[in-house]
């Protein structure tokens, strides 16, 4: 069966000549290919075609998809300058995505973590101040992602002592991607008026009240392992030494995701660029659709804390323990800062860490290599942010295609991490090393503290197993 065009607008073609000639050229050139294989293609196409633009088959589409409409914004000729931390790490299609960015005319200035890959618009790692405008895309789909951490008074041998309990309490009190949990806990983030005020957000009220408490798939876990606290001088009066600690990464749920893909439909229809940045439109925060999105993604983030809250309640219900001390940031956000010169910006941290000065936050590394607790140095260059974890080195189709289920294993061993659900793309050996990122950011952030995962549950029942 032939490609047709409501299987391009799918991926985001729109409705003119350029699907025209994609599909006279997929039929023509790459008949061969299945069909989900000439798909990947074209999305690649479409998501960057300034990398195709000299190639003999494809360039027809790209010259149609560069082609400005008669009221698309202008880029700027060339972008503003911007600091790139952990340069040779970085793949291409990251620095593209943000050299395109540091050309819109309402960016003031950028900033890319030793962490970034390439995403949608903004690439992940990717930070960029405008001046009164708002990007959703700039922000992400998943709004208000963020990490948590309590630290227990306990013993780091209990951790193996006592392995198959702590399982046993992860399986019971987590749930993840579509899992549910059977009688969800109220929270007052449900009562907010956003969830009467905006139509989008109401309209997601009865799924949020469903999911709040639970984690998403992907790269999201909840974890138990053991802090080491290496600074005398900390904000939690903590001792220098080891002590247990349950951390926690997710965010907004299908809340977060419904108003991203909402109010940036209405971005994309109101703010037209030029195709290879189009998914960087942006709302003026003084329209009502400016106004609406700064409301529905502040509740989205705090809908996201109330998630990371309760997970971190049940826990502590279960080890009958009151935490020592409780460390969360976010990302995957935008703020209302200032830039030296005491100018109001709006802030976009797409898989970033708010890392101003005194700010604490924890960048964490692979399920079997450390993360770290960071207090920010508030770097102007940096845009007060550092890394938001050590970033993926390798894409998640990649993953699954090389790694092999048996290497995982001996890693995992070698650690001495036990695991729960997951899959190949979540492998440690998918993701850069956290060393040589936290190496790349020792300006930015000061570390204060470690952490070391032991018992690791991620979305999926069963840990990787050997294939025959």
């Amino acid at each position: 069966m032939n490609l047709t065009g409501n299987d391009l607008k799918t991926i985001g073609f729109t409705q003119g000549k350029a699907i025209g000639f994609a599909l006279d050229i997929i039929k023509k050139e790459y008949a061969a290919l299945k069909q989900e294989d000439q798909l990947i293609l074209l999305r690649q196409v479409l998501e960057n075609p300034s990398a195709f633009i000299d190639d003999e088959k494809l360039s027809p589409i790209v010259k149609e998809l560069l082609k400005p409409a008669d009221d698309t914004i202008a880029l700027e000729e060339s972008g503003k300058s911007y600091k790139i931390y952990g340069a040779e790490a970085i793949e291409e299609g990251a620095l593209n995505q943000m050299a395109i960015a540091m050309r819109l005319p309402v960016t003031v200035a950028g900033a890319l973590m030793p962490d970034a890959h390439q995403g949608y618009g903004l690439p992940i790692g990717g930070v960029l101040a405008t001046k009164n405008a708002v990007i959703p895309y700039g922000v992400g789909v998943d709004i208000g992602c963020r990490m948590c951490m309590t630290i227990y008074d306990l013993p780091p041998a209990i951790l193996e002592e006592k392995k198959d309990e702590f399982k046993k309490m992860l399986v019971n009190n987590t749930k993840f991607g579509t899992a549910t949990f059977k009688k969800p806990k109220d929270h007052e983030v449900l009562e907010r008026t956003e969830f009467k005020e905006l139509s989008i957000v109401r309209q997601m009220k009865d799924r949020a009240w469903q999911q709040i408490g639970s984690s998403g798939g992907g790269n999201h876990f909840v974890e138990f392992g053991i802090v080491e606290i290496l600074s005398p001088v900390n904000e939690f009066n903590l001792p220098v030494g080891e002590y247990i600690a349950l951390l926690s990464h997710s965010g907004s749920r299908g809340l977060g995701a419904n108003i991203a893909r909402h109010y940036t439909q209405i971005a994309m229809d109101n703010c037209k660029l030029p195709q290879e940045a189009k998914h960087l439109a942006w709302l003026d925060l003084d329209t009502e659709a400016g106004q609406e999105y700064w409301l529905a993604m502040n509740l989205a983030g705090d809908y996201a804390s109330a998630c990371h809250h309760q997970i971190h309640e049940r826990m502590a219900i279960g080890l009958r323990e009151t935490p020592l001390a409780m460390i969360e940031n976010h990302h995957n956000f935008a703020w209302k800062e200032k830039d030296i010169l005491g100018n109001d910006i709006i802030v976009h941290r797409k898989g970033a860490t708010p890392a101003g000065e005194g700010v604490l936050g924890i960048i964490p590394g692979s399920m079997a290599s450390p993360g770290f607790i960071v207090r920010g140095k508030g770097l102007a260059a940096s845009i007060n942010s550092a890394s938001h974890g050590a970033g993926r080195l390798m894409s998640r189709t990649k993953a699954k295609q090389t790694i092999l289920p048996g290497h995982v294993n001996k890693v995992l061993t070698q650690a001495g991490v036990e695991l729960i659900g997951s899959g190949l793309d979540e492998a440690p050996m998918a993701y850069k090393d956290i060393h040589q990122v936290m190496e790349h950011q020792k300006d930015l952030v000061e570390v204060l503290g470690s952490f070391m995962p032991k018992i690791v549950r991620m979305c999926g029942d069963e840990r990787f197993k050997e294939v025959d």
